[in-house]
């Protein structure tokens, strides 16, 4: 093993290097042969790899190869140049092909040559150095886009960073590729006016040389060289003509899931009308006067009996499909009607032509959507219970809907076949408008092929499945508290119990039951609080439920416990940005405090309430101008009651305490200062 991996290590320096020795040292004719057909066979195996493979990443080799290839073509042409020059005889490949080509007329043989150098020249090379231009400047241009998506999915927790690593690498690789492709194409193009000045040279200096050297008459030497010259050219033209195909065909090819010839097959009888159609125009074309109409009949026959094969197969398949649904077993026993009557913590719902998203494929919804219980589960310290998934004839088409106990938390739309893209120049690409689900941006669904012409425009492209996960996150962050049931409460215990006995035995069920303690880890979570530091939680619990077993005493407790990770989320670097409430509204505010089975409320007018919030409005307004995020910041005995009354109004904006905003060493930074009609008015 370790030796055939050294001689593949070996072989294509040495090739080079042997490559090299054939632009100086003389070449007998034998060789020459052998050399020529390892030319072509080698030109015609690249081709055929390049049919084959499924993306053009999985041959990435192929420029340092194609630039391999052209060396080694252009040290055959001045090899066979030398001999021919010098002994008008360049062996027996050359000459077999210049006789097939001449075919008894140099002129024919010309005309050939000089056909098969505009193919090359003018319709391949060309097309394909094209093609590889856009392609690289395209694949740069869209880089910036697909990294903001790779960046995206990581956040959302829909892949981990070692796939988020390998997808940048994927990116850069094909970047690389394509940028390279680009500079490999000139080498095709250069090749090909190599071989048409080669040739007019083979030919001059043939024809000075059998006629001042040799003695030839003209007719004769005109011959002999001609000869020698188009079968020179042909050996060499006919594997640079597939090294340029094998570039077209390498730079026009997309990301498929099967090689170029099942993809083109499966696509091209994907129309059993399309089929239909052409065969009778062919049948109708045999009927023209003049036409032969025998092949156009076979044709035609073959193309109306493909057609009725896909339309056999196609009810074939539907047939099959009928039958195992109505053979599909249909109990409906007690413990199936109670399986059913349960009501779900966690379920999506799925039009029926949503569920091809968990087929199991590469964005298999199930896989996300583990990922993401993982995800949570590290970010907030909930396990969240296993998501049900099913589908509901009751859903428009393309729809789904995400319920938490049964009730609908959020819904929107992942039409099939189509991505969504999100930015401001979308006028131009067809597809749906829709805002998107989570953060409110338009955006549009285009046809998933109109994909890279979206990352274009500078738009940010999410697959439907990315759409469906990352508002499903949206749902399970904002709704943590309810998805806590009282059993997760006692699993969690357990497990703290295992590191920290001492503080769990003490608080439960001593000082508290777990319904109370479930109580206080919702109201931390209802606040986006991660709860995975459960020990130190818990040891405050215990010292404060000595005094009061009050919830929401409680859970101040646990917030002051937790410290410095309640600041960390609003940190700018060291710096965090707070509005404060102005001291003389805050004194009226603490003056005002009552008492409620809800909590304590802060009981105003409501016309001064009103102003209050106004003045918060426009403080976090200006906040967010400058494109930044803020906390708003009170006495410790006013934050419940704060927070209650600012969650409905100015929604996500976080309201910590001052002993909460000095339990770190930060760099506070006063954004904004909330005040009263009487603190206006002086």
């Amino acid at each position: 093993m370790n030796r055939n991996r050294n001689l593949a290590k070996l072989a294509v320096p040495i090739g080079v290097v042997g490559i090299v020795m054939l632009l100086v040292v003389p070449v007998p004719a034998p060789l020459l042969d052998v050399l020529i057909i390892l030319n072509i066979l080698l030109a015609l195996v690249i081709l055929l790899t390049t049919m084959f493979v499924r993306k053009p990443l999985d041959f990435s080799v192929f420029p340092s190869l194609l630039l391999v290839a052209t060396l080694f073509r252009l040290g055959l042409n001045v090899a066979s140049t030398r001999l021919v020059l010098g002994d008008a005889y360049a062996g027996q490949v050359i000459e077999a092909f210049g006789h097939i080509a001449v075919g008894g007329s140099i002129i024919i043989g010309a005309v050939i040559f000089l056909i098969l150098v505009v193919i090359q020249f003018v319709v391949v090379t060309k097309g394909a150095e094209r093609v590889a231009e856009v392609g690289a400047r395209f694949t740069l241009d869209a880089m910036p886009g697909k990294q903001m998506a790779i960046d995206a999915d990581l956040n959302a927790g829909l892949i981990t960073d070692v796939q988020a690593k390998e997808r940048r690498a994927e990116v850069s690789a094909e970047a690389d590729f394509y940028g390279a492709m680009d500079g490999a194409s000139k080498f095709v193009k250069g090749d090909a006016i190599a071989g048409i000045i080669i040739i007019i040279i083979n030919l001059v200096g043939g024809v000075a040389i059998g006629m001042i050297q040799r003695g030839m008459e003209i007719g004769e030497a005109l011959e002999t060289y001609a000869l020698l010259t188009i079968g020179d050219g042909l050996v060499t033209q006919i594997p640079a003509l597939l090294m340029a195909v094998s570039t077209g065909m390498i730079v026009t090819r997309s990301n498929a899931e099967s090689d170029m010839g099942t993809t083109a097959s499966a696509q091209l009888s994907q129309s059993r009308n399309a089929l239909m159609i052409a065969g009778a125009a062919a049948i109708v074309m045999g009927l023209i006067p003049g036409m032969p109409i025998v092949p156009f009949v076979i044709i035609g026959a073959l193309l109306l009996f493909a057609s009725q094969r896909i339309k056999a197969t196609e009810q074939a398949k539907a047939k099959e499909e009928a039958v195992a649904q109505i053979a599909a077993p249909r109990t409906d026993t007690t413990e199936d009607l109670i399986e059913q009557m349960r009501v779900h913590a966690l379920e999506i719902l799925l039009a029926p032509d949503l569920v091809d998203v968990v087929s199991g494929a590469s964005d298999d919804l199930l896989a996300r959507v583990k990922a993401l219980r993982r995800k949570v589960a590290m970010e907030l310290g909930v396990v969240v219970p296993p998501v049900r998934t099913r589908d509901s004839v009751d859903l428009p088409p393309a729809t789904y809907v995400i319920r938490i106990a049964g009730v609908e938390a959020g819904r929107g739309v992942a039409p099939s076949g189509k991505v969504l893209a999100l930015g401001d120049s979308l006028d131009a690409l067809p597809g749906t408008s829709t805002v998107e689900p989570v953060f409110g941006l338009a955006g549009k669904w285009v046809p998933a092929e109109m994909r890279h012409s979206a990352e274009m425009t500078g738009a940010t492209v999410i697959d439907r499945v990315s759409v469906l996960v990352t508002h499903l996150s949206s749902v399970i962050t904002g709704n943590a508290a309810r998805l806590l049931s009282r059993e997760d409460v006692r699993v969690l215990t357990e497990g703290v119990k295992t590191v920290n006995p001492s503080a769990v035995d003490e608080l439960v069920p001593g000082l508290l039951t777990l319904a109370e303690v479930q109580r206080v880890l919702q109201g931390l979570l209802l606040e986006q609080v991660p709860i995975n530091d459960l020990s130190r939680i818990y040891e405050a619990l215990t010292l404060r439920a000595k005094v009061t077993t009050d919830p929401e005493a409680l859970i101040e407790a646990a917030r002051l416990a937790l410290g410095p990770a309640l600041l960390t989320p609003h940190l700018d670097g060291t710096v965090l940005r707070v509005i404060m409430i102005d001291p003389t509204l805050e004194q009226s505010m603490l003056e005002n405090m009552r008492p409620s089975e809800l909590g304590t409320q802060i009981m105003l007018d409501p016309s001064r309430t009103e102003q209050i919030l106004h003045s918060l409005k426009e403080s976090v307004g200006k906040v967010q101008a400058r494109g930044v995020s803020a906390v708003l910041v009170c006495a410790p005995a006013l934050r419940p009651a704060i927070r209650r009354l600012v969650s409905a109004q100015v929604g996500g904006l976080p309201v910590l305490s001052y002993q909460e905003v000095t339990s770190a060493a930060v760099d506070i930074e006063t954004v904004g200062v909330v005040r009263g009609a009487e603190t206006i008015a002086a």
